[in-house]
């Protein structure tokens, strides 16, 4: 299991913290300030990349397009409000790869 982050997340002590806790680090890596980013830290940071964009897409899809905005008094109605949201989604995402399916 690891840790997803960009790049702002990366510090010694974070490294070490998720290295204690038995995790490995997925964080993006920084470009030495004046440098380039070595060859194989951006082949790395790419591959992550397209993990978090694929696992992001849904997050913003609600919050933007949706305007999921929770602004709730408990949790409970907060829980249904999200969950109403998700619900939503899945409908909006299955209609879209069924018509893509049919066209194909």
């Amino acid at each position: 299991m690891g840790v997803w982050a960009d790049t702002a997340y990366r510090s010694q002590k974070n490294e070490k913290h998720i290295a204690r806790a038995g995790l490995s680090s997925m964080i993006h890596f920084r470009r030495p300030p004046g440098k380039p980013l070595k060859a194989p830290h951006q082949r790395a940071n790419a591959a992550r990349s397209k993990v978090r964009s694929a696992v992001e897409h849904p997050f913003a899809e609600q919050k933007d397009r949706m305007g999921l905005g929770v602004r709730t008094i408990g949790v409970a109605r907060a829980k249904a409000k999200i969950g109403m949201a998700n619900i939503a989604f899945n409908m909006k995402r299955l209609v879209f790869l069924e018509r893509r399916a049919a066209v194909a």
